[in-house]
């Protein structure tokens, strides 16, 4: 069977008086019968060259789904008189969000069961659960497309009647005011940017709902929350490097919205309830790192913030829980998370332990204010990921659920994780690695080893533990993390300068991380494999351009590859809201960087590495077109015969296959070809 070959029209996007010559743009009409017909073609070839690995495909699928209680369900939390609980029934894809009045020995009460939701359905999430203050009534979004545009429902708790009010393309999150009547929900404007928060009354028509708050900068997207203590409700307008909330008594959905702190360019912050002041986490006055401030609720702009816990050069501040006489804080200090306790009252603090060389850990689920108990969250590369209950006062923690890993294969004692720290070309940093690897498995230059990066938006890939990745790493191969600047696993310095005009920073860390690896004898080219997805797929779309022998395969899900052509088009989601992370091309400079890194823009007549491409069709954050006309071009001007398979998801957006095990499926396809390319080797 041979590749397919996307036809060629020519269509030339010029800007700056720089000429770009675009042969595959007419892939980005989703209506077009022709563009189908080639996806098609595409998923066709693709089931044709792995054909050999079906049976592979299949062992791994039952093997990584054998690791997972059939019947799971989430450890309870105590929320407004009743326990919270979402299980997982033998037999069934989707959970079934259920409670108890006030004990855990009391009858079960179904709050949603999307089982029933999900019947007939190629395609079903859950965006959101919330029950009204008086447990009446239970708001729920769907998305039955997977371009995370939700339906927002009702349903009566105590005749279990869906109720007729439907509000459509919202972004799934409702938040109740305590009069039990009231909700606001944000709504997506065409190119998705969640741009306005509304009033709802439950009973009458969504055309009737009230326009609170209209978010008119297209850079900035909008969202609505509660605080922890019940009492205001918050809109909050952030872009990627500015914040501004606005906020209203819970008890009162009619006041006049004030606001903390107009809007400055570079202040960040966000903001908690205590009594009478509001918790503020910001980097006002260059506190890069973030520093808590505080101030009176009738008076808190900015002029008027407090310090509570002062900028630290070396820590970033990355997140706060306040309880009646605990602030507890989440930092990260040489790129692992701590959990600090501090008791208010007399001022001591003290850390909670943690000993695996890399890890992560993180505040729990803590809806409780009045107790001295915190819950917290612990998983590391080895270690399943654990809920404890942790006692502030006494000092004493207890394991409330782990992670089961069924099969009685899996021990912990029987792999091994460490930290190493390569070298930058720069010189600037070492860049730090996260490893594991079977006990038996030794490092040499035959041993296979999976590199995964993302490095964007200062989100941090940390160091946890996975059941399907043990599917790889019984059959002999290392996995590492490269903790790449763009994410902020060394504190906010280590995004900033792996964005916009430092973006190459993040590609060649990622080389640099590869190499080392090589030169340590962990692994060589020949075996070495890198893994990344939407701007992780950007990431190794970008490093097989600059050094294409460094790798044997490469798996890229849902790779944002047409960097220019996307960053240039405002209509498309997320554009105009990433010009303070990528840059924005209408500037001649940045567009000239941008082109000069691009994947699509920089394909070349070379040979590349044996390449897995995936992507889903109804994807709202990276859109099919992207890694389908990369595809197109690659067959068309790389020079090797390496395999290139380009799988599209017809049923699903950005997040891959809905259900609880439908998904695996994907990481089975991923395994099986990496898999298949090491027997080549062999």
């Amino acid at each position: 069977m041979e590749a397919p070959k996307a036809k060629k029209i020519e269509k030339i996007l010029e800007i700056h008086g720089d000429k770009r010559i675009d042969n595959y743009f007419w892939l980005n009409e989703r209506e077009n019968p022709e563009v189908i017909q080639y996806l098609e073609k595409e998923n066709a070839y693709a089931d044709f060259i792995m054909k050999d690995t079906e049976n592979l495909q299949e062992e791994l699928f039952e093997e990584m789904k054998s690791r997972y209680k059939k019947d799971d369900e989430s450890l309870p939390y105590f929320f407004n008189q009743y326990w919270y609980i979402v299980r997982y029934e033998e037999g069934k894809e989707y959970p079934i969000f259920c409670r108890k009045y006030k004990s855990l020995n009391n009858p079960e009460e179904v709050v949603l069961d999307v089982n029933i939701l999900a019947e007939g359905e190629n395609f079903f999430e859950v965006g959101s659960v919330a029950v009204s203050p008086n447990n009446q009534i239970a708001s729920f979004s769907s998305d039955n497309v997977g371009r995370r545009i939700y339906t927002l429902q009702f349903k009566d708790l105590l005749t279990g009647e869906i109720l007729s009010d439907q509000i459509q393309n919202t972004t799934g999150k409702a938040v109740w005011a305590n009069d039990n009547q009231h909700v606001f929900y944000t709504r997506k404007d065409e190119s998705l940017r969640a741009f306005q928060v509304y009033r709802h009354a439950l009973g009458t028509d969504p055309s009737e709902d009230v326009l609170i708050f209209h978010e008119k900068d297209e850079t900035f997207d909008v969202n609505v929350f509660k605080t922890k203590s019940l009492q205001y409700i918050f809109i909050a307008s952030s872009s990627t490097i500015s914040d501004e909330h606005r906020f209203i008594p819970s008890d009162n959905v009619f006041a006049e919205w004030k606001i903390i702190q107009s809007r400055i360019d570079d202040l960040e912050y966000s903001v908690e309830h205590y009594e009478d002041e509001f918790y503020i986490i910001t980097n006002a006055d260059e506190a890069t790192n973030f520093k808590i401030v505080k101030a009176k609720i009738d008076s808190c702009g900015m002029e008027n913030w407090v310090d509570v816990i002062p900028h630290r050069k070396d820590v970033l501040l990355e997140g706060f829980e306040i309880f009646k006489d605990y602030l507890v804080l989440e930092e990260r200090e040489k790129g692992l998370l701590q959990i600090k306790i501090i008791d208010e009252k007399n001022r001591e603090s003290h850390y909670l332990p943690f000993s695996d060389p890399t890890y992560t850990a993180y505040i729990s689920i803590n809806l409780e204010f009045d107790t001295e108990v915190l819950r917290y969250g612990y998983t590391s590369l080895t270690q399943p990921g654990s809920t404890y209950e942790y006692n502030m006062k006494e000092k004493t923690t207890k394991l409330l659920k782990q992670q089961e890993v069924l099969g009685g294969k899996f021990f912990a004692e029987n792999y091994i994780s460490e930290r190493i720290w390569a070298d930058s070309r720069d010189g600037k940093s070492k860049i730090p690695i996260s490893l594991v690897y079977h006990k038996d498995t030794k490092k040499s230059a035959t041993t296979p080893l999976l590199l995964y990066g993302y490095g964007s938006y200062g989100h941090t890939v940390d160091a946890s533990f996975s059941n399907v990745r043990l599917s790889i790493l019984d059959r002999g191969f290392i996995y590492a993390i490269a903790h790449i600047r763009g994410g902020e696993y060394l504190g906010r310095e280590w995004y900033e300068d792996g964005k916009m005009l430092f973006k190459k920073n993040t590609f060649f860390d990622f080389i640099d991380a590869g190499k080392y690896l090589i030169s340590q004898n962990y692994t060589s080219s020949k075996h070495l494999y890198a893994m990344g997805g939407s701007a992780g797929g950007l990431l190794v779309g970008a490093v097989i351009n600059y050094e294409p022998d460094l790798f044997n395969g490469i798996v890229a899900q849902v790779p944002f590859v047409d960097v220019v052509t996307t960053m240039l088009d405002e209509t498309i989601p997320l554009t105009t809201g990433e010009y303070d992370e990528w840059g924005n091309p209408n500037n001649k400079e940045y567009y000239n960087y941008m082109k000069s890194y691009s994947p699509y823009d920089n394909v070349e007549a070379k040979d590349y590495p044996h390449l897995l491409i995936t992507t889903g069709l109804h994807d709202s954050q990276v859109q099919y077109w992207e890694p389908a006309k990369w595809t197109a071009k690659l067959r068309e001007i790389k020079t090797d015969d390496h395999l290139l398979v380009f799988k599209t998801d017809m049923s699903s957006g950005h997040g891959g296959a809905s259900g609880r095990f439908e998904s695996l499926k994907e990481d089975a396809l991923e395994y099986a070809f990496l898999l298949k390319l090491e027997n080549k080797e062999e």
